[in-house]
């Protein structure tokens, strides 16, 4: 067998019944008794090549993965690897070397517009996993940063525009009402954040939240991202913070839609399981190396889990996309996705 932190191939055993569309010619003459309808027979399990990246993105497919491992999702042949950057999905993903893939919502856009429009978003697997973090007790609403620094990692990235689209719309301008002081890694605003004479705040993403506490227990989560983005939708507005989905290579989906959906029931079950057995599911976020078991435990609640597809995804998720897009239209790849991308919408 090979190393299940780093590969884990699953043979499915059997196959599932799928129901199967009538052919031929219309219904027989009245005058004549239809004839018997053939058995059908199981469809052949399809190979499904699946990739995740370390962190909350593959932290709800572990069930799936396990059960996989176990023979009991054995519907199709399920392969799987998880990854520790998006540099690596890229071009298996262009090559056709892998057929589903849990990635950055962002890139998800930039691989459609890359490949002419050759993926296709299937689930928003991750919701907002950023926090406002500070050693104090003064921040309880985003107008409470007003006049501090916030220091972040990600510079030009979706980082940079969800906490600007935050703070704009709660009227805060970055350099005037709020200072946002850019380091290079996570680990450096927790630093920059000790040292600080508590006018400072980091924003920090999770599961790295939790393991910041573990070595500091005085950073409080201040503000959640996720839910000061919603508090801020008004009218139609139904936009989500978003940081992962699961794309599918739009050949593969056209040629196995039947696969997908699979895929996608099982990919359900498995994040429900993650959310409701959060033990379990950290034991086993551990055991495929993601991120620590420990970690897992504290994080996954926090981690905003989730399996949202059809027309809510494409709700959330275009409107998150737009707001990227207003700010960098290079951030989604130079343009927002149009209405094919959304499978099942």
């Amino acid at each position: 067998m090979l190393n299940r932190r780093t590969f884990l191939q699953v043979a499915g055993a059997g196959a599932m019944t799928l129901a199967l569309a009538a052919c031929g010619g219309g219904a027989p003459a009245e005058s004549e008794p239809a004839a018997e309808e053939e058995p059908q027979e199981p469809a052949e399990p399809v190979a499904v090549r699946a990739v995740a990246l370390k962190g909350p993105t593959a932290m709800g497919l572990v069930r799936f993965m396990s059960e996989a491992e176990a023979g009991n999702a054995a519907d199709n042949d399920y392969t799987f690897q998880i990854m520790a950057s998006p540099d690596e999905v890229t071009p298996l993903i262009a090559k056709g070397e892998v057929d589903i893939a849990a990635v950055p919502a962002n890139l998800a856009a930039t691989l459609y517009n890359k490949n002419d429009g050759g993926v296709r978003a299937i689930a928003i697997n991750t919701l907002g996993v950023l926090y406002i973090c500070e050693l104090g007790d003064a921040v309880h609403s985003v107008e409470d940063l007003r006049g501090k620094t916030i220091l972040s990692s990600g510079k030009g990235s979706t980082t940079e525009y969800g906490l600007a689209y935050v703070l704009e719309k709660n009227g805060l301008a970055v350099g005037e009402d709020v200072t946002i002081e850019w380091k290079s890694e996570h680990a450096e605003c927790v630093a920059a954040l000790a040292a600080s004479s508590g006018d400072a705040v980091a924003l920090l993403p999770q599961p790295f939240v939790t393991t910041a506490q573990a070595q500091n227990d005085q950073i409080r989560v201040a503000l959640d991202l996720t839910e000061e983005w919603d508090r801020v939708q008004t009218g139609d507005e139904r936009s989500s913070m978003v940081t992962g989905v699961a794309i599918v290579r739009s050949e593969f989906a056209d040629a196995n839609p039947a696969a997908v959906d699979a895929f996608l029931a099982h990919y359900a079950e498995s994040v429900d399981f993650v959310n409701e057995n959060v033990d379990e599911a950290a034991e086993l976020v551990g055991s495929y190396d993601i991120v620590p078991a420990q970690v897992a435990k504290k994080a996954i609640p926090e981690c905003n889990i989730v399996c949202v597809t059809g027309e809510e995804m494409k709700e959330r998720l275009s409107g998150y996309l737009q707001v990227l897009a207003d700010q960098n239209p290079e951030a989604v790849g130079g343009a927002v996705p149009g209405d094919d991308f959304y499978y099942g919408a």
